[in-house]
């Protein structure tokens, strides 16, 4: 029975990939087209790669959205880790409240947040432009690095920074040199997830956007209401980076782990070694 039902598996399992990347291949090879049309491939060409390289514009969008995205990244993923630990130390009913109020700018539609940010800056009279963008973007990423870096912060060992601070650790230093370290793992998917929502936001960037500040989505969304092959050239590159980030991840930190467990063995084996001469020469 389960032997009639793999190949029903496996043929979904291809027709899922096919789906989700038939359209991404489609687009890398029409972004090498001579012509405009996006149905009939004329003859490669790199007009439209340097086309984009040539438009003021699309290079300002990316300038703005790499420096928001950096920016944004590293203000939540600090300002979120210190919530988390925060949050752990704080009474229970306190610590449900923060849990829930955390939850409820995830769980709300981006329309509503986008809506509530753009009232809040005319209220205050905010001249909307960059500074409006980036604080939107870390008041958003920020509720997703604590909800990646809570659950860590509930599993390590309290006391272990209790023991550094008596045995003469400043409380800075065992925040650095202690809890931190234990954190990494969420820290680092913290991380990932608030630059990825920060380069991929469109419906609060374009709500708290103004004088002429643009990102990435906001330009590709006001070019794609004509035909232009630009945005498949600038979407491939940041295809191409997200490929480039994905293997330095995953692929050095195993090159580094593998090294390491061959010199740990390289030296258990030396040890094993010159403990044999001792043993003879005694």
């Amino acid at each position: 029975m389960n032997k009639g039902k793999r190949p029903i598996g496996k043929i979904l399992m291809i027709l899922s990939v096919v789906f989700f990347y038939l359209p991404i291949l489609y687009m890398i090879i029409f972004s090498f087209n001579d012509g405009k049309s996006l149905t009939s491939f004329t003859g490669f060409s790199l007009r439209w790669y340097k086309h984009m390289l040539e438009s003021a514009d699309m290079m300002d969008a990316l300038s703005t959205t790499f420096s928001i995205a950096l920016l944004a990244t590293f203000i939540s993923t600090v300002a979120g880790t210190i919530a988390a630990i925060g949050v752990s130390k704080s009474k229970k009913l306190i610590r449900d409240l923060m849990e829930q109020a955390n939850n409820l700018p995830i769980m709300n539609p981006e329309i509503v947040t986008a809506i509530g940010f753009m009232l809040l800056f005319i209220t205050f009279h905010v001249e909307k432009g960059y500074v409006t963008m980036l604080l939107a973007h870390i008041a958003f990423c920020t509720p997703y690095v604590i909800i990646s870096v809570y659950p860590k912060v509930r599993s390590m060992d309290h006391n272990l920074a209790d023991v550094a601070m008596d045995l003469g650790a400043t409380p800075f230093q065992a925040l650095t040199k202690v809890i931190i370290p234990m954190l990494k793992p969420g820290i680092y998917a913290g991380m990932l997830l608030a630059f990825t929502m920060s380069m991929d936001d469109f419906v609060v960037s374009y709500f708290v956007t103004g004088n002429g500040v643009s990102n990435i989505s906001i330009v590709v969304y006001n070019m794609s209401k004509r035909t232009n092959p630009t945005i498949n050239a600038l979407s491939t590159l940041l295809i191409l980076l997200i490929v480039v980030v994905l293997v330095v991840i995953n692929v050095i930190p195993a090159i580094y782990k593998k090294k390491r467990g061959q010199n740990v063995e390289k030296a258990s084996a030396a040890t094993g070694v010159w403990k044999r001469v001792v043993a003879v020469v005694s």
